[in-house]
């Protein structure tokens, strides 16, 4: 989410280039499950602003995961804003080129917005020449995703808001060890390289996460 200004390829095979991707022998997972939440901020140029994502349910076998994002002070009327969002999980399923014509992506703003991570420079140089997807996620350190914002929360019948907008989509580094998510915000309209940084708010006793259905 931004404040408005005025105004089928075969992927190439995991070789030795990706050997300073850190791989783990085992899958935490530990902080991107059902339940899940982050704190931080999204920051411009401009301003900086609170941001709180909860996440309701993940499916690793299906690459994807959904939840809640909280933003704060992002217009006058709406000093607080709570969009449902949907996220891609770069895996078997999809690659780090977007697919989807009318988030307004192109295979040089993917590669110019991925390239802001240093966890993505192992896959640049395979990236470059076509579609690259990433076998066992879940065993290595850094988790690439897309999430994108589709409704507000609670009225999902709300499209539009004065002064701000859900058009775009995050690029999203997780890293599944410290629980620490790395965003680049993306609208043609939009200030360029907004950037979100989320912490792994840890959860001071049990229970028991309810699946977003």
């Amino acid at each position: 989410m931004f404040e408005e200004e005025d105004a089928a390829c075969t992927p190439p095979s995991m070789g030795s280039d990706y050997s300073s991707a850190r791989a783990i022998p085992f899958a935490p997972l530990s902080f991107l499950q059902p339940g899940s939440r982050f704190h931080g901020t999204q920051q411009s140029e401009r301003q900086v602003y609170d941001v709180q994502v909860e996440i309701k349910h993940v499916d690793m076998r299906e690459s994807f995961l959904c939840g809640y994002l909280r933003i704060q002070g992002l217009t006058e009327d709406h000093p607080t804003l709570t969009t449902y969002f949907e996220g891609e999980i770069i895996g078997s399923k999809y690659s780090f080129f977007t697919q989807h014509e009318d988030w307004g992506a192109n295979m040089k703003v993917d590669l110019s917005h991925w390239a802001k991570f240093s966890a993505f420079r192992p896959f640049q140089k395979h990236a470059r020449k076509g579609p690259v997807t990433i076998p066992d996620v879940t065993q290595r350190e850094n988790i690439f995703m897309r999430w994108k914002e589709h409704f507000l929360v609670p009225d999902h019948r709300v499209r539009t808001i004065t002064g701000a907008s859900f058009e775009g989509f995050y690029y999203i580094c997780f890293n599944q060890l410290k629980g620490e998510v790395s965003g680049i915000y993306f609208h043609s309209k939009s200030e360029k390289f907004q950037q979100l940084e989320l912490k792994h708010v840890p959860n001071r006793g049990c229970f028991s996460a309810t699946e977003f259905r």
